[in-house]
């Protein structure tokens, strides 16, 4: 016991702040009452009412993923500082607290990921759905081949007034949606050919094959990035949407909203 106890203090030592994850009120109120700790709750609403609280846009399967995002938000609200050590609390069995581990704030790793699911109008779920679409076929391509994508989603209406069809629209009359795993193998083909797909806020495959329209004029972008990238900043500049774009010639996956570069990352990493 002895050593289970010096183990656990090794953990708990230099804390700078303790996180916990969608906690229930007593859970919370045993920390807040420590005057001398700093606490911040992170889930997807503030049911506590935590005065220093990150608001996760999902609520993230994978503790990884959860606490990743989660930190990645207290970082870009300054409630937390970057090298920072945290005992980040949250539950993986049984919808209670039950894992702790001690984690560093780590500023250069932000993805910008966050940002891109807590600025945009689409559905959460269906920005994560497209965003990990296009992960999938920057790592494995078409038939082994790199392939180049640009996926608009939300604001539908206005992107098709700012577009025009390249070729019949094979989604015109269908009322499918992103996420579901036939219909991803199904934008997996249609991904080889030119243009844009528009998928609506809730999810809905609008349109394929779209030559999107509006001017590029004003939009700055990373130089090297070519017609594919500059589109999804003009669109997003002119609408409410966002954009993902796949590169063909670098395989990297970019987000565009408010005509800016939001994020970029490497699939293989991701």
């Amino acid at each position: 016991m002895a050593n289970m106890a010096a183990l656990f203090g090794e953990i708990l030592s230099d804390v700078d702040t303790v996180v916990l994850f969608s906690p229930s009120g007593s859970y919370y109120e045993r920390f807040a009452e420590e005057e001398d700790l700093d606490v911040l709750v992170v889930g997807t609403e503030n049911a506590v009412g935590a005065e220093t609280f990150v608001e996760l846009p999902l609520e993230f399967e994978e503790i990884a993923q959860r606490v990743h995002f989660g930190l990645e938000g207290a970082l870009e609200a300054g409630y937390i500082d970057d090298g920072d050590v945290l005992l980040c609390a949250t539950s993986v069995f049984d919808g209670s607290i039950d894992t702790v581990s001690r984690v560093r704030a780590d500023a250069s790793d932000q993805s910008g990921v966050y940002d891109l699911f807590s600025s945009s109008r689409a559905d959460p779920a269906v920005i994560k759905d497209v965003l990990e679409l296009a992960v999938e076929l920057g790592k494995k391509g078409q038939k082994g081949k790199p392939v180049g994508a640009l996926f608009v989603v939300g604001d539908a209406g206005k992107v098709m007034n700012k577009s025009r069809p390249l070729s019949y629209n094979p989604f015109e009359k269908s009322h499918v949606h992103v996420g579901d795993p036939i219909v991803n193998v199904m934008l997996k083909e249609f991904s080889r050919l030119d243009g844009a797909f528009v998928i609506s806020d809730s999810g809905k495959i609008v349109s394929a094959y779209r030559y999107l329209e509006p001017s590029a004029e004003g939009v700055d972008i990373p130089k090297g990035l070519g017609a594919r990238h500059m589109a999804a900043g003009a669109i997003t500049r002119d609408t409410n949407a966002t954009a993902i774009v796949l590169s063909e010639s670098d395989g990297l996956v970019r987000a565009f909203k408010n005509g800016e570069l939001l994020l970029e990352i490497d699939p293989e990493d991701y």
